[in-house]
């Protein structure tokens, strides 16, 4: 703030005005707002895994799956690891290009790893996954990457897991104490290669360990890294959504909404996503809202009602 007497050496006069500065209202600011209650609405993005879903019949590449959100009027994209089918520099560099050029960020990669075995050599491989994940992102100038726990993997499929709602038995003669040691010892491998590259892990609530609030927090408070942080899932959350949305909305550094237009393919959840954007709000989350979607209809016709929805549910 300038004093009286520097600003009248200035020529500027200080009677009953307010000097530009500060306090100046911004543009775009309402008349009685303050400049720090001015917020825009969070971009929202598409995972790629939306166009895909598993099936057999619609792998669509990643470059398809830019120009489809590019044309639904998308902020940006989260890649599914898995749906990529060429990891070369020259694809890399394509993929960043057709963004780019469609006005869209590259704003997430989604991973899998499982650290939850008592096989070191297995483990290390997923800490060898990762961290070329990470340098896959950084190639990419994607900013975070979804990680997870890993899970014991005592059901026997997918399928089974979901039926029993996430929940498996620990592996015979171990405990889950020892897979949180797992899990912490291998993220701990990763994070110098995080922080070198500059790309946040995001730990998702993604079954095994990390299926609720409490799990993740406590890998990320043991890890205790601005490198390792949470990945919101809004549809893993099987109990009390509300308030494990609350345990880790002060975390999250990406938020993953998924929509069951025409039911779920193993659920369906009834997501208030008023609801959810108030508990980010309050946190002052800021960041992307990537939509991932689960249902049985065709998604050329649920993507964009997604879409609507989120982006009146987030808008400002």
């Amino acid at each position: 703030m300038l004093t009286a007497s520097v600003a009248a050496s200035l020529g500027i006069a200080t009677g009953g005005s307010v000097i530009a500065g500060d306090n100046a209202a911004k543009p775009g600011t309402a008349k009685n707002e303050t400049p720090s209650t001015t917020r825009r609405a969070n971009p929202i993005a598409v995972s790629t895994y939306s166009y895909w879903r598993y099936r057999d019949d619609s792998k669509l590449s990643i470059l398809e799956c830019i120009d489809l959100a590019a044309e639904a009027g998308f902020d940006a994209v989260e890649i599914l690891h898995v749906q990529m089918q060429d990891e070369s520099n020259a694809t890399l560099q394509q993929i960043k290009q057709r963004a780019f050029r469609a006005g869209m960020d590259l704003c997430g990669l989604s991973t899998h790893q499982s650290f939850v075995t008592p096989d070191e050599d297995a483990r290390q491989k997923d800490v060898d996954h990762t961290i070329r994940c990470i340098e896959l992102a950084y190639s990419l100038g994607i900013p975070t990457i979804r990680v997870n726990t890993g899970r014991w993997g005592t059901s026997g499929s997918f399928d089974e897991l979901m039926a029993n709602k996430g929940i498996e038995p620990t592996l015979a003669g171990h405990t889950d104490e020892e897979g949180f040691a797992w899990v912490r010892d291998s993220f701990e491998k990763c994070i110098p290669v995080a922080e070198k590259c500059g790309v946040v892990m995001g730990l998702e609530n993604h079954w095994g360990l990390g299926r609720d609030a409490a799990g993740v927090l406590r890998v990320i408070g043991e890890v205790d890294s601005p490198w390792l942080r949470a990945t919101l899932d809004t549809g893993n959350f099987l109990e009390d959504q509300s308030a494990q949305y609350r345990q880790l909305a002060p975390e999250a550094v990406f938020v993953q909404a998924k929509t069951y237009f025409g039911g779920g393919t193993w659920y369906t959840l009834k997501i208030d996503y008023d609801e959810v954007a108030k508990i980010l709000r309050e946190v002052d989350y800021r960041g992307y809202i990537s939509l991932e979607f689960e249902g049985q209809e065709n998604h050329e016709t649920a993507i964009p009602k997604s879409l609507s929805m989120l982006r009146q549910a987030f808008a400002v």
